[in-house]
């Protein structure tokens, strides 16, 4: 027979399991979820390349859409088939959603997108005539790279929230002798004033570490203000920041690393940056979207790349000093294909979390949404 203290031990194990359980169930029962994106026999994908915005309510995102091919190696995109760069709205808070394919997005001539050379009807790389006013409501920048490796980066820019754009236009190297590979993440710092965070070229010409850039003129011209991270050693990379400004002006920022996402501090400008150690040490293998909330807090929210396969979230209370527990928003995914989120906040408090995804490995991969509380 067992004793009292031994049935009591188990119950007790039992009832923590079972509690722990519940709460998890908690957080998704609570999530809400739904598509962006979804149409058959194409690929949905990378959101956090892109970008997104929201003006109360009303949201944006971009992401890549291709055709779909079934593999088991590699992203299931076809890349022998020409890819797009388009746009998602939602003007009901994240709910529902209209695709838009703005002409002004094109990339120029033979610039590859998803390894395919565009075709002659791009649109030319030009200078930027700079003068941009950063403070205009319904501005937004969206940047892209020729190569993950490095190369030609150009940014776009729309004043009336992403339903024009102008562009492309080109960014400069910063004297980066394999180029850089900008994705989109930038803070407005007044009319004319932005710090931009790119990803350059390890001097081994692979992949990279991340930078901060700056422009004063609205866009004219740019200056390197300092490297975010050291460059990583061996095959391991620093790249696809998502960077946030606290109310006493210092910035953190969260990069991807190959096996965790690692939180960078700077209380000069930008200048010279400390780490604040690893926010998330599982391997993840995909970037972060970092925002502050209207209470102070941060989250983070990321794909989970390793079973089971979904998408993640954890809240820090001290500007990125330590994070909580991790909250599983969902966990349903078919294989690794998945994840790249950005994440907004609605007037209600209540975040949107926008990914690519998918339920099946052999199944399209489609843009889709979480609508959930951090508590």
């Amino acid at each position: 027979m067992l004793s009292r203290g031994i049935v009591r031990g188990k119950m007790r194990g039992m009832l923590q399991i079972a509690i722990a359980i519940l709460c998890a169930a908690s957080v998704l029962g609570a999530a809400e979820h739904g598509f962006v994106y979804n149409e058959p026999g194409r690929f949905g994908g990378w959101p956090a390349n892109h970008g997104m915005w929201s003006w109360g309510d009303e949201m944006l995102v971009g992401f890549e859409v291709g055709h779909f091919r079934d593999t088991e190696k590699g992203h299931a995109i076809d890349y022998t088939k020409p890819a797009e760069h388009v746009l998602a709205r939602s003007t009901d808070g994240g709910k529902t959603w209209t695709i838009e394919r703005p002409e002004g997005l094109k990339p120029p001539p033979g610039v590859k997108v998803a390894g395919v050379p565009t075709g002659p009807d791009g649109r030319p790389l030009t200078d930027s005539p700079g003068g941009f006013d950063f403070a205009q409501p319904g501005f937004v920048l969206t940047a892209r790279m020729e190569s993950h490796q490095g190369g030609q980066s150009r940014f776009y820019v729309s004043r009336d929230k992403g339903r024009s754009w102008q562009g492309p236009f080109r960014l400069p190297d910063f004297g980066q002798a394999h180029g850089t590979a900008a994705r989109t993440d930038y803070l407005i710092n007044g009319k004319h004033d932005m710090t931009m965070f790119i990803t350059v070229a390890k001097a081994n010409g692979r992949e990279g570490r991340v930078m901060a850039v700056r422009t004063r003129d609205g866009a004219k011209t740019w200056t390197m203000e300092g490297f975010v991270t050291p460059e990583p050693e061996g095959n391991d990379y620093a790249i696809m920041p998502s960077s946030i400004r606290l109310k006493n002006g210092s910035i953190i920022t969260s990069v991807r690393y190959r096996k965790y996402i690692e939180i960078y501090r700077s209380d000069d400008d930008a200048k010279t940056w400390r780490s604040l150690g690893q926010a998330v040490d599982t391997l993840s293998g995909n970037p972060p979207s970092m925002i502050q909330l209207k209470d102070g807090r941060i989250a983070l929210t990321y794909g989970h790349r390793a079973k089971p396969f979904g998408i993640r979230a954890k809240i820090s209370k001290d500007e990125g000093k330590t994070w909580g527990e991790e909250i599983v928003l969902r966990d349903d995914g078919g294989n690794w294909d998945l994840g790249y989120p950005r994440t907004v906040q609605r007037t209600d408090g209540k975040l949107v979390t926008v990914y690519y995804y998918n339920t099946a490995a052999n199944a399209e991969r489609f843009i889709g949404y979480t609508i959930w509380e951090a508590k």
